[in-house]
């Protein structure tokens, strides 16, 4: 048989008014429908736990929130996008999908739990890691020592982001000027900026 968490009940004792009978009544149709799950609390809101993460609930000043761990694989689609959880933004029972599909959301995520099945990881398109500009002295400099520019433009972007940082973030001219010295140096030996602290 499931557990009930008596610090869930203090967190719906402690929500809003209009919140409490929402949650409230979310957790009996939860118990009812999948009896084994156990309460818990997990990143400071009410969860029901039930082979792994199941579904939780949440409640904040002017809105209530159920969330499905697995909802694209339940409800499908994307999340809603006015408040976290499945349904978006619940004031009110009337918020809530009828009782019947609510139990047929949980059956589903019952099932997908029973069989070990893995919400899919969501991906995040790829941005284009912009290296910044190489400042015109440090081309300058460079351009008076065939061996650093040559080093300097086989370095790996993170290298040369190195080095660009380093002598940007100088807070004055003379210690810009003694920057870019050392730095075509140790870029003529092929050296990172942070060449000390590696590994040999």
């Amino acid at each position: 048989m499931g557990t009930r968490d008596p610090r869930i009940d203090a967190y719906i004792e402690k929500a809003a008014p209009f919140a409490r009978p929402i949650l409230s009544h979310l957790r009996e149709v939860v118990h009812a429908t999948v009896p084994e799950v156990q309460e818990d609390i997990k990143w400071g809101m009410p969860a029901f736990m039930y082979k792994g993460m199941f579904c939780g609930l949440a409640s904040f000043k002017e809105h209530a929130a159920f969330n499905f761990w697995k909802h694209s694989l339940i409800v499908g689609g994307e999340r809603p996008e006015d408040a976290m959880g499945s349904f978006g933004r619940i004031t009110s029972l009337a918020d809530l999908p009828p009782d019947d599909v609510l139990a047929g959301y949980l059956r589903e995520a019952k099932r997908l739990n029973d069989e070990g099945i893995r919400a899919p990881r969501a991906e995040k398109p790829k941005e284009a890691k912009q290296e910044p500009d190489v400042p015109d002295d440090l081309v300058a400099a460079l351009e008076t020592n065939p061996a650093a520019q040559e080093h300097f433009h086989s370095f790996s972007p993170s290298k040369r982001k190195d080095y660009i940082e380093w002598i940007t973030e100088a807070k004055s001219d003379a210690t810009r000027r003694k920057r870019l010295d050392t730095a075509v140096e140790w870029i003529s030996e092929g050296k990172s900026r942070n060449w000390k602290y590696e590994r040999k």
